[in-house]
């Protein structure tokens, strides 16, 4: 199936370039771009992407609050940052608006081509030094005692049955505490399938579930709700 993108660059050869560049791939369709959020808003309103390649720097409207407003509006369409900026300013809070995939500039036509089917397929793509930089930032805050255990890989897990108020945030039972720790550990869900013996559907249900409680709206924001609770700690 091919994915309809836009592409968002205030520097035009960057954004000719990156379109010629996604126009060679068999999978993905150009469907417009733009040079700043509040055009990218208008573009997203005509053409309803599946996902936008958005940078952050802009005028008039910067991709933060646009990736804000799109996310809000059309839930449907995924945004991929593409940026110079990797400072952790700007990656907070462009997955606190609702980014499912960040990219630096350096990214190659495969990096983007893999985080545009990741986020189709509902997960998170991060750039490695962003997701290692993530990973340390976290570990830096003082954890809270409702760290959950990682099972090790072969092992069996005990039924979980829901901790004891207060144990772990917004009422998440162990065994959602399990399933999330296992989020932020980078693992897909049939891989968290195949560690704690249930079946995918299973998986499907406790992540809709912790995903309510925890009011979080995709797997980027799980990790940082993760290590921020001290849920799950960097290796």
């Amino acid at each position: 199936m091919t994915t309809r993108v836009i592409v968002v660059d205030d520097q035009a050869v960057v954004r000719e370039g990156l379109v010629l560049l996604l126009g060679l791939l068999p999978e993905i369709e150009v469907v417009g771009a733009a040079g700043d959020g509040e055009a990218a808003l208008r573009l997203v309103e005509e053409q309803r992407p599946d996902v936008v390649l958005m940078d952050l720097r802009m005028p008039r409207m910067d991709g933060v609050e646009a990736t804000g407003r799109i996310r809000s509006a059309y839930p449907d369409t995924q945004v991929v940052v593409l940026t110079t900026y990797s400072d952790d300013a700007s990656v907070f809070a462009a997955l606190k608006a609702g980014a499912r995939g960040f990219l630096t500039k350096d990214a190659d036509s495969d990096d983007i081509a893999r985080a545009v089917a990741t986020v189709m397929r509902g997960d998170a793509q991060l750039d490695p030094t962003v997701q290692r930089r993530l990973l340390d930032t976290m570990s830096t805050s003082p954890p809270q005692p409702a760290t959950i255990p990682v099972p090790p890989a072969g092992t069996s897990t005990p039924a979980c049955t829901p901790t004891d108020p207060g144990a772990l945030p917004h009422g998440l039972t162990r065994r959602e505490g399990e399933v999330l720790a296992l989020i932020a550990n980078g693992l897909s869900n049939a891989e968290i399938a195949s560690r704690l013996h249930v079946t995918e559907a299973t998986v499907k249900t406790h992540i809709n579930n912790l995903f309510a409680k925890a009011h979080l709206r995709d797997r980027a924001q799980a990790v940082t709700y993760a290590f921020r609770h001290g849920i799950a700690r960097p290796h």
